[in-house]
């Protein structure tokens, strides 16, 4: 692993302050040193990027991730989809976000019982590209709510989209099932969705019991619980229960944020705004006409949500993006438009968004002592981007504006200048051209090759 330093950059550390010019030294797998200002550190023994002043901050977080789901239309097409070729979709969904910048991700059910485990232990063991990565139980529910609906069309009940049960302990043997399998969280759907006849967002579906059940179960093993949530009653369930994690929470009253606002060092919520808005805005796509989709609830719901996310935001209480992306309407890689519906819909400033993904993000990964900021001790999970998000959030919806990717203090995408083979190659070629720049004299002092024009500008980097 080599040491690398970040020379030449403004520094977006993802704790909310004012970007600074600086430079920021890693070795290892950590960052090592953080300087203010231009040649503050030493660069011996180190490979030298000179950023010529793009954006360096912390990898983003996706709260909300379904790798599993395939940008069908329905949720039984995600759940037809034989094991074999699903895996193989999955695993190509895990290196898409990491090339997208989402270098950790919170998984927020699996279409498969296993298939998040498979993919986190492929992820880890190096034998995939993929983020780090939190892996989730299917969908449970019950009868006749979210996750049920397509159980009539499918040749075996082991393979529904969900994991129906009925009972306190039909619940404990589905969660201690998922717990030997090994996920990371339990995903339980309380609340309907309105892409169920008869089970819309504002019903409740799961009994105290059974939520009860599930909690304790997964909480004596040290795991946690996160629900689909969209009415108001559903959020107040999780709260009682515990549970740490809160998808959508689109319905939620007075009560409900009062009881939010108490357990806000505790809960994350993640209310996946896309798979609305995008209904609305492009269900076209899947045959779903504006009309249709404002008669299924999708605007009362988009109405809901906002004013219920801005009191959140106004009580402190965190709210991240990750917008239940895999769906035919909104499919994977578009993820970072939620960072703009946050600013355009939920009146967040640009560097409040950047927080909810980075330093936020650390946090509901549940390695905030080590990720989502720029600092010193910190893991090395970066992004090099071409652009100031803080001016044009968008940008970040560009893949091609991030010019570096590390993981772990290796680079998963390196900038073009950084191959080693190349930069031996050119430096040899240099023997006859001119003198070397000025600025390049320490790279040959401490017998590192000189970079080739990194310092030009971004835009004759990409023209």
């Amino acid at each position: 692993m080599a040491n690398t330093l970040f020379t030449n950059v403004r520094i977006l550390d993802g704790t909310g302050a004012q970007p600074y010019a600086g430079e920021v030294l890693i070795q290892g797998n950590r960052i090592s040193r953080i300087g203010r200002g231009v040649r503050s550190l030493p660069v011996a023994g180190v490979t030298v990027i000179d950023a010529a002043g793009a954006t360096l901050m912390p990898g983003m977080v996706e709260a909300h991730t379904h790798l599993g789901w395939n940008n069908s239309k329905t949720l039984d097409a995600i759940q037809k989809m034989p094991p074999e070729e699903h895996t193989l979709w999955t695993a190509q969904m895990a290196k898409l976000y990491l090339d997208h910048g989402w270098i950790s991700c919170v998984g927020a059910a699996a279409p498969k019982p296993r298939l998040d485990v498979v993919i986190r232990d492929a992820i880890n063991a190096g034998q995939i590209p993929g983020p780090r990565y939190l892996a989730a139980s299917q969908e449970i529910t019950v009868t006749g709510s979210l996750g049920d609906d397509m159980l009539p069309h499918l040749p075996y009940p082991e393979t529904s989209f969900g994991k129906v049960v009925d009972g306190p302990e039909e619940m404990r043997k589905a969660v201690r099932m998922f717990l030997k399998y090994g996920v990371d969280s339990i995903k339980l759907n309380l609340s309907g969705d309105n892409l169920v006849p008869g089970a819309d967002a504002k019903t409740n579906w799961m009994s105290d019991e059974e939520v009860a059940m599930a909690a304790r179960e997964a909480k004596i093993r040290g795991k946690r619980l996160s629900s689909h949530a969209r009415s108001s009653e559903s959020v107040k369930q999780s709260l009682r229960h515990g549970i740490d994690i809160i998808y959508h929470a689109s319905f939620a009253d007075e009560e409900a944020l009062d009881m939010l606002e108490a357990q806000k060092d505790r809960i994350f919520v993640a209310p996946g705004l896309s798979v609305i808005i995008r209904l609305l805005d492009n269900g076209e796509t899947v045959g779903i006409s504006n009309a249709q989709a404002k008669q299924m609830g999708y605007e009362l719901e988009l109405e809901a949500a906002v004013k219920s996310l801005k009191a959140m935001l106004k009580r402190g209480i965190r709210v991240l993006p990750g917008g239940d992306y895999g769906f035919a309407w909104a499919p994977h890689g578009e993820n970072a438009k939620d960072l703009e519906y946050f600013v355009k819909l939920l009146g967040m400033t640009p560097m409040e968004a950047i927080v909810s993904c980075t330093r936020w993000g650390g946090q509901m990964m549940m390695r905030g002592h080590e990720l989502g900021e720029i600092k010193e001790g910190y893991l090395a999970d970066l992004l090099l981007v071409d652009g100031d998000p803080l001016s044009n959030i968008a940008i970040l919806q560009n893949p091609a504006k991030l010019l570096a990717i590390m993981k772990d203090g290796v680079f998963h995408k390196e900038p073009e200048i950084l191959s080693a083979r190349t930069r031996r190659t050119q430096t040899a070629a240099m023997d006859s051209t001119p003198p070397v720049r000025p600025d390049a004299a320490l790279h040959h002092a401490a017998g590192l090759p000189v970079l080739p024009e990194a310092v030009r500008s971004a835009r004759n980097r990409w023209s």
